[in-house]
């Protein structure tokens, strides 16, 4: 069996376009909570005859608070060929807000005990 491989080519306006290489029959849907929502459109490419153009919408319904996933998988082999991550939402904030304050936090004392080390050495 011909190995599988999808390539993200770019990702905007809620389409998705990519390059795949696979046997002709194989299609791609995506699967968001179990379950599949949406069906790319499938059609080769000219000029190179292994592969083929992959465009899916996507839906709607996975642009939510939080953490989505969908996962984008061959329907010949139900292998996962890619993954959409959608992050989005006043609780997203909050915490990418914490790690920040965290790093900030974490870059002060890696800079004191830098500024310690120069003046015990001589370097400063």
């Amino acid at each position: 069996m011909q190995m599988e491989t999808l390539t993200r080519v770019r990702l905007a306006g809620g389409r998705y376009e990519g390059l795949m290489t696979a046997p002709t029959d194989t299609g791609i849907e995506a699967v968001f909570e179990g379950r599949v929502i949406a069906v790319a459109a499938v059609s080769p490419e000219r000029d190179r005859p292994d592969s083929a153009r992959v465009v899916l919408d996507l839906p709607a319904e996975v642009i939510g608070e939080g953490v989505q996933v969908i996962a984008l998988r061959s329907t010949v082999s139900g292998a996962v060929l890619d993954r959409l991550t959608l992050m989005s939402g006043a609780p997203l904030d909050e915490d990418i807000r914490a790690e920040l304050a965290l790093l900030r936090d974490e870059l002060e004392m890696l800079k004191t005990a830098f500024r310690r080390h120069c003046a015990e050495a001589g370097l400063g």
